[in-house]
């Protein structure tokens, strides 16, 4: 059977007479079946009855579904609630707007509103500048979406986004005190998109896109990149290969290659898959072969989008034209970020000695990472229940809290190297092994050097 995790986490309300050992019996039934139990509590002790909450983790829903049949079926116990944890975490949303100064006089509200506020309005007609300094603007970004590549979810648009765009801001405060706000957008069409975005920017500090589906998310970030004074910074694409190239950098140093001589086949030639090649190269890789639900990308092809252009030109050097499985024999590094099981034991197993495998389509992987450690020294996923979690959240928070600190208008090429290198310095070499590559997403000094490395480059 697969992990459980916490995401599909519940709380069940079981009831039983002391007689039938109700703890002990429901405990065995849920473990039997499969889910991790993290907390037990007697709710009730009667001499009638025993109620308990008993919360586990499960694989999935369906899971979850099963492990309440089987406590149903019971004769001897009743379940009285079934509660999904999640979604209780997610009830009323997941952040919320608090003022920073006190309102609890007229002084007060003399200072923060009217009269007074008059009074920074017109420093600021005098000085648009100053709208850093004495608003939000100086701490605030925009997440912005339209909801076309949620997740592994799809095009799912811009309501159903919201929460993903929620869980983003929190990140943003958690880790790097950056106020965040979702803003999810009713509009697939990028000449709308960017009007939108450039006409609510003097709120923000930055902007953040995120889940904004290949190739229109090429031309939004470059497009707004050209109109704004503030940052553009598309998550999918960069905040990845950052960890990507911080990721395979102590990998690389473990297993004594260097990415110039590596042959990398990447799975996955979307958003994500043009960064990290793009970031790759830049760092001296020569030899990436790209897949993506057609094939191999080959010099035969022509694209009329610049950045998907800028792949075919620059990957694959001996034109590779055969199947990916024909690719992995050999190679020394998988990179995936598509779709689950599009490669095999088989396919593991024919790599170069000291492999390296990340394979980070989420939820569920290209490659079972047990199977995969069995013929590559290092393999890292996407997921919080594996060791080396190739997570964008290394990233992105320090990223803006540099350049929010900055006052940076622009991202470049050589701040993204810096970023990367920051997080992968962050691993000691006393620390760094197959097992932790990146350092803890928890980790109170990845935020900090990853911004001191941003602001030093601006």
């Amino acid at each position: 059977m697969a992990s459980t995790s916490p995401g599909y986490g519940i709380t069940i309300r079981v009831e039983g007479t002391p007689s039938s050992q109700p703890v002990a019996l429901a405990t065995t039934i849920i473990t039997t079946a499969g889910a991790t139990i993290t907390a037990l509590d007697v709710v009730e002790s009667l001499i009638e009855k025993v109620v308990i909450d008993i919360t586990c983790d499960t694989v999935n829903s369906g899971h979850a579904d099963e492990i309440t049949l089987a406590l149903s079926k019971n004769p001897d116990l009743k379940v009285r609630k079934v509660s999904d944890r999640t979604f209780l975490l997610h009830l009323g949303g997941k952040i919320e707007i608090q003022s920073k100064v006190p309102l609890k006089t007229r002084d007060d509200l003399s200072r923060a509103y009217t009269p007074g506020v008059a009074r920074i309005c017109q420093a600021i007609v005098d000085d648009p500048a100053d709208a850093r300094r004495l608003t939000i603007k100086r701490n605030t970004v925009a997440v912005v979406t339209d909801g076309s590549a949620v997740l592994g979810l799809g095009n799912i648009g811009p309501a159903a986004a919201l929460p993903v765009m929620e869980g983003k801001a929190a990140l943003f405060k958690r880790f790097a005190d950056v106020d965040a706000w979702p803003v999810c957008l009713d509009t697939q069409d990028v000449d709308e998109i960017v009007r939108t975005v450039q006409l609510i920017a003097p709120v923000y500090g930055g902007i953040n896109l995120e889940d904004i589906s290949a190739p229109r998310c090429f031309e939004v970030e470059r497009r707004l990149r050209d109109l704004l004074d503030i940052p553009v910074f598309h998550d999918d694409q960069h905040g990845t290969a950052i960890v990507v190239l911080a990721a395979l950098r102590n990998s690389l140093k473990l297993v004594n290659k260097n990415l110039s001589d590596v042959k990398i086949v990447l799975s996955g030639v979307g958003a994500a898959g043009n960064a990290i090649a793009r970031l790759l190269t830049l760092n001296g890789a020569r030899n990436i072969i790209g897949f993506n639900h057609s094939g191999v990308v080959s010099k035969a092809m022509k694209s009329d989008d610049a950045m998907q252009q800028w792949f075919i030109d620059n990957s694959n050097p001996e034109n590779f034209t055969g199947t990916m499985s024909g690719a992995m024999a050999g190679a020394d590094v998988f990179i995936g970020v598509s779709a689950p099981n599009v490669i095999t034991e088989s396919d593991a197993a024919s790599m170069a000695p000291k492999s390296i495998i990340f394979a980070l389509a989420n939820p569920d992987p290209e490659i079972d990472p047990v199977i995969a450690r069995k013929y590559a020294a290092v393999v890292a996923t996407g997921r919080s229940d594996q060791p080396n979690q190739i997570n964008n959240v290394l990233a992105f928070p320090g990223i803006f809290r540099g350049l929010l600190d900055a006052n940076a208008s622009k991202i470049t090429d050589e701040l993204l190297v810096a970023a990367a290198e920051a997080i992968a310095d962050c691993v000691s070499p006393e620390q760094l092994n197959a097992s932790f590559i990146v350092p803890s997403v928890f980790d109170p000094n990845v935020t900090k050097a990853v911004a001191a490395a941003v602001k030093k480059s601006v």
